[in-house]
């Protein structure tokens, strides 16, 4: 399982980055894709986990525009944003919200607060994780540049053995997953929400996240999860595991072609899982308006929630 993992873990991280160095991952306008650095935006919400600095971390946390769209890097201090609800329509479940961008940057407007906000105006309150990441070169130049060398045949040395499970590939980024649920059931009082309704959806690396989260991530335990464009390579399923939904489009330059072994993974486990293959929509869709049905993948999650009953107050 773990061997299985981890190549489906290095190829998503290899596939997050190179879609920000190609425009295939956006609908926007081909001018839209030069990266802008931008000074970091206030977020007067957001409140710092407690999971500490990145271990040698140099370079200081930088924003940059592209793809009609704000990302950030080299995070090295986890924060969690609260997106409420109004009270009026408040169902009392909760989700956190993981942003992809190969765990070197992050998607923190399409894949995170827009999210975010349609589902608080849902009546779910959300919550954006901007997680800690792998650190990249401050200088943009130098930044693009090295996600280029990243595909460079023999560029990259091979992992020790050692370094190959999932659970200390990502321990950084599981641990402000862990701690991201325990602030949101120590405050769920305060922000009503009821402690065991609280799922996790996440995008590309934030996908892989999301998943590593539910597998590896201890007393996080979320009550569903959501896996939107992020690899399909099979697992083994815990027999206590959470709901699955998934949502990947069948052009997707980078995992729509490995099958789709996580779907028979669940299956095999008797657990709850849903599965939308758009015909299009490639890599990277997420709340951005296109004519394609993959933008239909919120309305269906959100209707997979009702199913499940999240959507209303817990009777």
């Amino acid at each position: 399982m773990k061997p299985n993992i981890f190549r489906q873990l290095k190829a998503g991280v290899a596939a997050g980055a190179i879609a920000l160095i190609c425009a295939m991952a956006s609908p926007v306008s081909a001018q839209d894709d030069k990266m802008t650095p931008i000074a970091i935006p206030a977020q007067p919400t957001a409140i710092v986990l407690n999971t500490g600095p990145l271990p040698g971390a140099t370079a200081p946390e930088a924003w940059h525009s592209q793809y009609g769209s704000v990302f950030a890097r080299n995070v090295t201090v986890a924060t969690l944003t609260p997106f409420l609800p109004d009270p009026a329509k408040a169902t009392g479940a909760a989700v956190i919200v993981a942003p992809g961008g190969g765990f070197r940057t992050l998607s923190m407007e399409n894949e995170g607060w827009d999210v975010a906000q349609a589902l608080a105006d849902r009546g779910i309150a959300a919550f954006v994780l901007k997680y800690r990441l792998n650190p990249t070169p401050a200088d943009p130049v130098a930044f693009e540049e090295s996600m280029k060398q990243m595909f460079t045949p023999g560029a990259r040395p091979p992992a020790p053995p050692g370094q190959q499970d999932p659970a200390k590939m990502l321990a950084p980024q599981i641990a402000d997953s862990r701690a991201a649920f325990a602030l949101v059931r120590s405050r769920s009082k305060e922000w009503h929400i009821d402690p065991d309704r609280i799922g996790m959806v996440g995008f590309s690396a934030g996908a892989m996240l999301t998943l590593s989260t539910a597998l590896y991530g201890e007393d996080a335990k979320p009550a569903f999860i959501g896996d939107i464009y992020g690899p399909l390579m099979p697992v083994t399923v815990p027999a206590d595991a959470p709901p699955l939904f998934i949502a990947l489009a069948a052009d997707d330059p980078f995992f729509a072609n490995a099958g789709y072994g996580l779907i028979d993974s669940w299956k095999a486990a008797k657990r709850p899982v849903e599965f939308h293959l758009y015909e299009q929509g490639g890599h990277g869709f997420g709340m951005y308006p296109k004519t394609t049905t993959s933008t239909g993948w919120f309305e269906a999650f959100a209707s997979w929630m009702t199913m499940h009953g999240y959507m209303k107050p817990k009777g």
